[in-house]
């Protein structure tokens, strides 16, 4: 009998501990190309020459659990309904593919949706923007099946500051810490991809439950300050939080975040904004990649970030999140949703063990999630829903 090839085990693995995604922006898509129309992007079938994600290629990917992204732009002036219309998204996709997707609100719902075969369709708000600095409204949302909340996007909230932004708050303020402290007490996971560094500390200072970081990688492999530092990576351990590295080769190949800077300010002078992954906007990008070739990041690029994280953090604190459909361009072997088997490949040949794998995939995740219901569980019982205002407190 021969030996079963890294990537056969890989498949192997992940039938029994397959992957909980952090991160994916398919309802954003929806939303961008067909205006919620799933009829016209059937998931059901391929949409490979539209999307990175679908419910075929999802199996083959071995996913067992994935956090859909209800991100709106920090731009909109109405970011709640826009919110709900993803959340209603989720929903709907839910509804449509029973044999397929689960809801998923608790770690339980997520170990039952992997005995009965289902992915477990949890959901992240990407964005503090999406509260309208009401802890009224962040309640809401959790009541909606939201279960994680990014504390800013791409710029700064009132009281909060970006990683992509400049410096306002110099980290949380009064009220960002009354909105950690909130989202413990619902049990909602603090997300600390997109935030500064400053806040980063602070949210793990004001947070008495473990947090994540839905779709990060190491900045000391790539300096990009979307990434995580040491420092924080190191504070993972004594929090019992989850950084979920990334696949986007503009945050974890450190060529490609020069080249990426030049392809979103092309973006912008054609009247796009650097997210925009619009047929039209992916023709401006293709232009200018044609002319300016690329930089590619590989399977063993994202590989390097964990190896790292592993080495800073421990691997009891590392998950995947890879948003795609929420990116313009992917590693090779990292193309779309089907191509994590690739990477568990890559970490077999690097030495990880199935215990370590298992950990990576599911178990983390799923642990850390667990692990906010419980801290939950106790602060109902001593904390009442909170009444301030950003008025209240940074006013």
């Amino acid at each position: 009998m021969t030996a079963l090839s890294s990537l056969e085990a890989a498949r192997e693995l992940l039938a029994e501990f397959p992957v909980v995604d952090g991160h994916n922006d398919l309802p954003w898509a929806l939303r961008e190309q067909v205006r919620y129309d799933l009829d016209a992007r059937d998931i059901a079938t391929s949409q490979a020459a539209h999307l990175h994600t679908d419910l075929p290629r999802l199996r083959e990917g071995g996913v067992g659990a994935q956090f859909w992204s209800v991100y709106v732009r920090a731009d909109r002036p109405d970011p709640v309904p826009a919110t709900l219309e993803q959340i209603d998204c989720v929903r709907r996709l839910v509804d449509r593919h029973p044999a397929h997707l689960r809801t998923a609100l608790t770690a339980a719902d997520m170990e039952a949706a992997k005995a009965e075969g289902r992915i477990a369709s949890l959901m992240g708000a990407e964005g503090g923007h999406s509260i309208a600095n009401s802890l009224g409204t962040l309640r809401g949302l959790y009541a909606l099946g939201v279960r994680y909340l990014t504390l800013t996007h791409n710029d700064n909230v009132d009281w909060a500051d970006s990683a992509t932004d400049e410096p306002k708050a110099g980290g949380l303020t009064a009220f960002g810490r009354e909105v950690v402290r909130e989202m413990n007490r619902l049990g909602m996971l603090v997300d600390l991809s997109h935030v500064a560094a400053t806040t980063m500390r602070d949210a793990l200072d004001a947070t008495s439950a473990p947090v994540i970081f839905s779709h990060s990688s190491a900045r000391a492999v790539c300096d990009h300050p979307r990434n995580i530092p040491d420092d924080v990576l190191e504070r993972l351990p004594g929090n019992g939080g989850v950084a979920m590295v990334t696949f986007v080769p503009k945050f974890v190949l450190q060529a490609a975040v020069e080249w990426t800077a030049a392809a979103g300010a092309n973006l912008r002078a054609h009247g796009y904004f650097d997210l925009d992954t619009t047929p039209e906007a992916m023709k401006v990008h293709r232009a200018f990649e044609e002319a300016n070739p690329r930089p590619v990041a590989t399977v063993a690029t994202v590989a390097d970030h964990l190896d790292h994280m592993r080495e800073v953090a421990g691997i009891d604190h590392l998950g995947i999140g890879g948003d795609y459909d929420g990116t313009a361009f992917t590693p090779d072997g990292l193309n779309d949703v089907s191509g994590y088997p690739n990477l568990i490949a890559e970490l077999l040949d690097r030495g990880w063990s199935t215990a370590d794998l298992a950990k990576l995939t599911w178990q983390n995740a799923v642990r850390v999630l667990g692990a906010a219901e419980d801290v939950a569980r106790g602060l109902r019982t001593t904390r009442a829903p909170s009444h301030a205002t950003i008025e209240s407190l940074d006013g």
